[in-house]
């Protein structure tokens, strides 16, 4: 470990993953570093990993503990996956935060529903405009994506330029926001670039990127040869595909109506900072009942087969006063996250009983990917010509791969999983030491950690019942009537009588503590082991399962 001054990149969240994004960028000796959080997002949950959680997030204890040295914190763009933990996770950390006026609105949003303060979101300028934090002088370089206002950061250090490419796309006319512009990228890159901390989700599509331009046509023409309603769903923040189908729908002669929260959000903040300009008027869902079908069209929210989202309550019985009836026509203009196969299949199986025509990605003819492919990212490192490469945002295979992209241009790179501390130098990046790193789970008002086995308590719950065995005593250690059991979670009607293991259970822990000596009844803890020893005895034998059990003792004083 080095006293000198050194320059370091540490993911706490998004490395080896996508999702919750959450990076570090150090500068000083180790002892006495100065920071800037690049992102802070959330990855959503399953039921098989995570029961009952709203949300999860990078737990960013390392830089909570150091938080009088965190000088900013940067959100390159508006997706959940690098903002959607601002307003739970700011309260610990209280630096400066620093976005473009899509992304700050959005920010503040979140503050807002956290019940924290929206102004401590600071709007800034696009490069070549900076900010001073710390040793950082930080820019926000304009880049293309499936959200408006995306940027790449520009991070001047005491050791040279880093660029931090966030989200990206090769996309000269992405509809909403700026285009991708090699020019500016040569200009920003010309005096030579330290480290390039590059996305990867896209390196193993193998043809460049397609535009979102490229879906117009396709969309509108859809939009004219449906014979009755159309329905089409994709992700909320990509304000440029609903822009697509809204006009396309509008073109079509057909009336617009927008199911969904997330979605109304959207649009109002792309207008409300001048985005969307040319939106056309949506009608609300409740006056929608006397447009013909062939006249409608609906934007719901819901892509990935969220179960409470509009797309799966309108495939489900309908929403608003809305239904799909056959000949009907539902859109998936966006990609499957890996994950959520199962969800979308169910909603479309639900649309397919109804009789609706599902029209999904078609090998991208009605969507296009936010993400730099394979082509694209060796453009960025032939502009760029970094002295080391990091890869970032993607799976490990995603990062492995991207870094072998770059050896093969001689340019040094490290594959860094969360928690590793890389130090980026001349001679190219290089790990220099790990740190522990783990999960925040968000959940109603709450946030907790992976340490405090909540999580983990409903996952050993779900997979093992739950038993609860209520015991009295009197004050001299005497058992007060029999036992009584709630059972969970677990079959009971054995050989086909009504609740039979509780009933079994209960007759067997009461004879077990009558027979127990009396040092035992009156010891807590012994009675606890006893009750919990016969419960899983019996549980086994009887259904083949021990249960998770829960043991309450009461004792009566006269």
């Amino acid at each position: 470990m080095t006293k000198d001054n050194s320059l370091v990149f540490v993911a706490l969240g998004g490395a080896g993953e996508i999702g919750m994004n959450m990076y570090l960028y150090g500068y000083g000796p180790q002892s006495n570093r100065r920071w800037i959080m690049v992102d802070v997002g959330v990855t959503f949950p399953d039921m098989d990993g995570s029961p009952g959680v709203d949300l999860i997030a990078a737990d960013p204890e390392f830089i909570e503990a150091q938080a009088d040295k965190l000088d900013g914190i940067f959100i390159t763009h508006a997706h959940e996956d690098h903002v959607g933990a601002i307003g739970r996770l700011w309260p610990s950390l209280k630096a400066p935060i620093y976005a473009r006026a899509f992304t700050a609105e959005i920010a503040r949003l979140k503050m807002q529903d956290a019940g924290e303060d929206p102004d401590k979101i600071i709007t800034v300028d696009v490069w070549p405009a900076q900010v001073e934090a710390g040793p950082f002088k930080v820019g926000f370089m304009p880049v293309s994506h499936s959200v408006p206002e995306t940027s790449g950061l520009v991070i001047d250090t005491p050791k040279g330029r880093v660029i931090h490419t966030g989200d990206w796309k090769a996309d000269p006319t992405p509809q909403v926001g700026e285009p991708y512009d090699e020019a500016l990228l040569a200009e920003i890159s010309k005096d030579g670039v330290l480290a390039l901390v590059c996305d990867s989700t896209n390196v193993f599509s193998p043809n460049p990127g397609r535009s979102e331009a490229d879906l117009v046509e396709p969309i509108t023409q859809l939009m004219k040869d449906a014979t009755g309603m159309v329905v089409a769903t994709t992700f909320a923040s990509n304000v440029a595909r609903l822009r697509t189908l809204a006009i396309a729908a509008k073109d079509a002669n057909r009336t617009i109506v927008v199911l969904g929260r997330a979605m109304h959000r959207m649009i109002a903040t792309a207008r409300k900072v001048g985005l969307l300009t040319d939106f056309p008027d949506t009608l609300d869902a409740r006056d929608a009942g006397d447009v013909p079908a062939e006249n409608l069209f609906i934007l719901a929210s819901g892509s990935q087969g969220e179960r409470r989202a509009a797309s799966a309550q309108l495939a489900r019985s309908g929403h608003s006063g809305l239904s799909l009836r056959a000949g009907d026509t539902f859109l998936f203009s966006s990609k499957t996250i890996p994950g959520n196969e199962v969800a979308v299949g169910y909603i479309q199986n639900q649309l397919a009983r109804q009789g609706v025509t599902i029209i999904d990605d078609e090998g991208g003819k009605y969507h296009v990917s936010g993400h730099a492919n394979r082509p694209d990212l060796e453009r960025m490192h032939e502009i760029v010509k970094p002295k080391g490469l990091i890869p970032m945002h993607g799976e490990y295979r995603h990062l492995a791969e991207h870094a072998r992209l770059a050896e093969a241009r001689q340019i040094p790179s490290v594959v860094a999983d969360n928690g590793a501390v890389v130090e980026l130098t001349a001679e190219g990046p290089k790990i220099v030491e790990h740190i522990e790193t783990g999960r925040r789970y968000i959940e109603g008002n709450q946030t907790f950690g992976a340490l405090d086995g909540i999580v983990r308590d409903r996952l050993r719950m779900a997979m093992r019942g739950l038993v609860v065995a209520n015991i009295v005593f009197d004050e001299n250690g005497n058992l007060l009537g029999d036992a009584w059991i709630e059972v969970k979670g677990l079959f009971t009607d054995i050989d086909g009588v009504d609740d039979a293991l509780q009933r079994k259970l209960e007759d067997d822990v009461t004879k077990t503590l009558e027979k127990a000596k009396r040092r035992v009844r009156e010891d807590d803890e012994q009675v606890e082991k006893t009750v919990k020893a016969r419960i899983n005895t019996m549980a086994q034998r009887l259904i083949g399962k021990k249960p998770e059990i829960i043991v309450m003792i009461n004792r009566v004083e006269d």
